[in-house]
């Protein structure tokens, strides 16, 4: 058979297969509509789904300031007959997970963490009124004490999420708020924050909107260092905190799984 008569072919078979789906599709949709349906019955009767992951692109702000994110078009669908990029990525670019090897010697790599552990009730901590008057505000114990009082206790494994309103400013240079210094400044959780939590709750992981698990102008990474090497692990750069409850939602975090990683870009969804 010739060349021409082969490509023939299978456009024809694709084309078959593309009306196939097409014919099945409603079909298809109700069947996930039966699962996410039956999903939401085991999540407590959540019955809503919220995105919290910001498109990542060679614009999006890193903390060190130079592009974290890089596609380069391997192939074209006009000349090849299908689309393929060749990504660089920064693990720490975009929304994303810092795993617990990130800020220790020997801690779990980001596809180590424990499937139990990336689907977990949302805590949302609303913080936002004193991030407007502070870039540089924390999460404090008297934060996470109002919680408690206005939620009940934060559940187990629970993701304790930071909502400071930073994810407004995302294409913004305030969004990384660098001063003349080169200092940064948002907002973050304090380490007396962090105490509080792996003292008092066995919540999985901390998130925060903004870059940084620590505030900006932060130095030694005191938040960092005594949340991951504790086998906990991190969130940053959520979207959406301000379309989901202060309690009830659940997380779902959609993790990398690349060998020894030390995070990577995450989707992530919330449940409500």
């Amino acid at each position: 058979m010739c060349d021409i008569c082969v490509m023939n072919a299978v456009k024809d078979r694709m084309l078959s297969r593309r009306d196939l789906f097409r014919g099945g599709l409603a079909a298809g949709v109700a069947g996930v509509a039966a699962t996410v349906t039956g999903t939401a019955a085991l999540a407590d009767g959540h019955g809503s789904i919220r995105d919290m992951t910001h498109t990542l692109s060679e614009n999006f702000p890193t903390f060190f300031g130079e592009p974290g994110y890089g596609a380069e078009a391997l192939f074209n669908f006009a000349e090849n007959g299908f689309n393929l990029l060749n990504l660089t990525i920064n693990e720490h670019t975009g929304t994303h997970i810092d795993a617990p090897l990130h800020f220790s010697a020997d801690g779990r790599s980001v596809d180590e963490i424990e499937i139990g552990n990336l689907i977990v009730p949302l805590c949302v901590v609303d913080i936002r009124a004193k991030a407007a008057a502070d870039p540089d505000a924390q999460v404090t114990p008297d934060d996470l004490e109002s919680w408690i009082r206005d939620n009940d206790d934060i559940p187990d494994r629970a993701c304790v999420a930071m909502m400071s309103g930073w994810a407004d400013k995302v294409n913004t240079a305030a969004y990384r708020g660098a001063d003349d210094a080169g200092v940064l400044h948002f907002p973050g959780f304090h380490p007396e924050a962090v105490a509080f939590l792996l003292e008092r709750t066995s919540a999985s992981s901390i998130a925060v909107d903004t870059l940084s698990l620590d505030h900006g102008p932060s130095a030694d990474f005191a938040s960092h260092y005594a949340w991951l090497p504790e086998g906990r692990y991190g969130i940053e750069n959520l979207a959406g905190l301000d379309q989901v409850p202060a309690a009830g939602a659940t997380l779902i975090v959609g993790a990398p799984k690349h060998r020894g990683g030390t995070g990577g870009p995450a989707r992530i969804f919330a449940l409500i």
